[in-house]
C-alpha cells in the first residue's frame, strides 16, 4: 500500500485533473490575451477609403474591404448596394447574401 502514495501514485496523479470549467475559464483567458487593439486612421486614409465605397455604389464594381476583428483581419469582396449617412454603414451584397458593415470597422479598402 505503501508504492501507491509514494512516486507516481494514485494521490499525486488525481492532483493533476482538471474540471472543465476550470478549462474552459483557463483557455478564455489565454484567447482575451491574444487580442489586439484596433488601428488609428488617419483622416486621409478615413476619407480614401470612403471614396472607394461611393465608387464601388455608383459604377457597381467590386470593393475588397478588410474588417478589424480582435483577433485576426476579416476580408470581404463585395459590391456595395446601399450607403447608410446616418449609421455611417455600408450594405455589401455578398454572393447571394446582403451585409450592413459599419464604417468604423473597415481597416482598408480596394476597388
Amino acid at each position: 500500500m505503501g508504492s501507491k502514495l509514494a512516486g507516481n501514485g494514485l494521490f499525486e496523479g488525481s492532483s493533476r485533473l482538471i474540471l472543465p470549467e476550470h478549462r474552459e475559464a483557463y483557455l478564455a483567458e489565454m484567447e482575451k490575451q491574444k487580442r489586439r487593439g484596433q488601428p488609428e486612421l488617419d483622416d486621409q486614409e478615413v476619407q480614401e477609403i470612403e471614396r472607394k465605397i461611393v465608387e464601388s455604389y455608383n459604377r457597381r464594381c467590386t470593393i475588397d474591404l478588410v474588417l478589424f476583428n480582435p483577433f485576426f483581419d476579416e476580408e470581404l469582396s463585395g459590391v456595395v448596394v446601399g450607403l447608410n449617412v446616418g449609421r455611417r454603414e455600408v450594405k455589401l451584397m455578398l454572393d447571394e447574401e446582403f451585409r450592413w458593415i459599419k464604417l468604423a470597422e473597415i481597416t482598408s479598402a480596394s476597388v
